[in-house]
């Protein structure tokens, strides 16, 4: 018979983290996340999110005590905050971070989770979300066959039917796009880039490293204002603005993001990362003994077969112009040409792209890259 206990200690806090590593073990598609990651995104003090945000962790015990499952339920005060119409609103809570042996196990921490939602006054949930839309939101159900990029979440393909089994539709999906960067984008594209170098107004230029509070501050905040209108937006917060770009600094190099100005004003930006899953996929989950080491001398001039464009955007007063998707082009050019010479890159990722994002959609599409995976954002009234 399953148990399902909130995670009150140390010890139950260790075997939350622990229980992806058992479940997966022969899962060939899955990257470990560094265990010093998972943690510091549950921990109060750790994560910034907790200064907008509470959650409660659970975990499934059998008859002997042994893990089987885990799930978290978390309140945003931020999402609380957001008008309806975009997804979330007053009394939407969320649950995240599920893993289940069995689909009964999976049945009984969702039933957890959301009554614990509604003790606290929620009236719909929303899943997988762990913890923010920020983070690793939806639950994968096209793309298996394939391992995640950095900051994408990987799952049980059965997870799908299980979730579905207790009244969960499907509210959004998020789509990821792959693309050959190895070769020069088609004529059109090449001809709205080259029209965009001879327009005196647009320079896109690389950020300075050596600026990286500053640089970081500008480009999330434009990112704030881009993405302001989309479903699932939650602003991000001055502090985890800064926690965001400590986090990153590390896979941060000056060619691979770019920052698009008109007359001299920043409107645009795109972030990609090398894909730095290629490297830690065999490190089960750890730097210790000597993985530390290793990971260091390849931050230092990273190759990669694949790069990630995490996060792209064009200021709010802006996307209804043709400029937008010049801009747009123009930057995914020059970090493709640096990302094949200097990094030996052949393959990138975009996304996620919310399923109704028609722009970004058409854009991805007219540099010829294909739909690689599906997440998927359910919900259910807890009326």
């Amino acid at each position: 018979m399953t148990r399902i206990v909130p995670v009150t200690s140390r010890a139950h806090k260790r075997a939350f983290i622990e229980l992806p590593y058992s479940l997966y073990r022969d899962d060939p598609q899955w990257v470990p996340p560094l265990r010093d990651e998972v943690n510091s995104l549950i921990t109060p003090g750790k994560n910034p999110w907790f200064g907008h945000g509470h959650l409660q962790l659970f975990l499934a015990l059998d008859d002997q005590g042994k893990v089987e499952g885990r799930i978290s339920a978390h309140i945003d005060d931020l999402a609380l905050a957001q008008p309806v119409e975009q997804g979330f609103g007053p009394g939407t809570g969320f649950w995240g971070l599920m893993e289940a042996a069995t689909e009964e196990v999976a049945h009984a921490l969702i039933r957890a989770a959301e009554d614990w939602l509604k003790t606290q006054g929620m009236h719909r949930a929303i899943g997988p979300m762990s913890l923010s839309i920020w983070d690793e939101p939806g639950l994968l159900i096209q793309g298996h066959d394939h391992p995640p990029t950095v900051m994408m979440g990987h799952h049980r393909p059965e997870y799908q039917a299980w979730i579905e089994a207790v009244g969960y539709l499907g509210v959004k999906d998020l789509y990821t796009y792959e693309v050959d960067i190895s070769q020069p984008f088609p004529g059109l594209v090449s001809r709205i880039i080259t029209s965009g170098e001879r327009n005196a107004r647009i320079n896109i230029r690389k950020v300075d490293k050596s600026r990286f509070n500053e640089e970081a501050s500008l480009v999330l905040s434009l990112l704030n204002d881009a993405w302001s209108d989309n479903w699932g937006f939650i602003p991000l917060t001055s502090d985890e603005i800064a926690y965001v770009g400590k986090k990153l600094k590390s896979i941060v190099y000056e060619d691979l993001i770019r920052v698009a100005e008109v007359d001299g004003e920043p409107v645009a930006f795109m972030i990609t990362l090398p894909d730095v899953n290629e490297k830690i996929a065999g490190y089960g989950g750890s730097l210790l003994p000597f993985n530390w080491a290793k990971l260091l001398w390849w931050l230092r001039a990273p190759k990669a077969r694949t790069m990630r464009v995490p996060l792209m955007g064009v200021a709010k007063k802006m996307q209804a112009t043709r400029l937008a998707s010049q801009l747009a082009f123009m930057m995914i050019e020059y970090i493709r040409r640096d990302a094949v010479k200097d990094y030996g890159s052949s393959r990138g990722e975009i996304g996620w792209v919310l399923e109704d994002n028609q722009g970004m959609r058409a854009i991805a599409e007219m540099i010829e890259s294909k739909i690689n995976k599906v997440y998927r954002i359910y919900a259910r009234s807890l009326s």
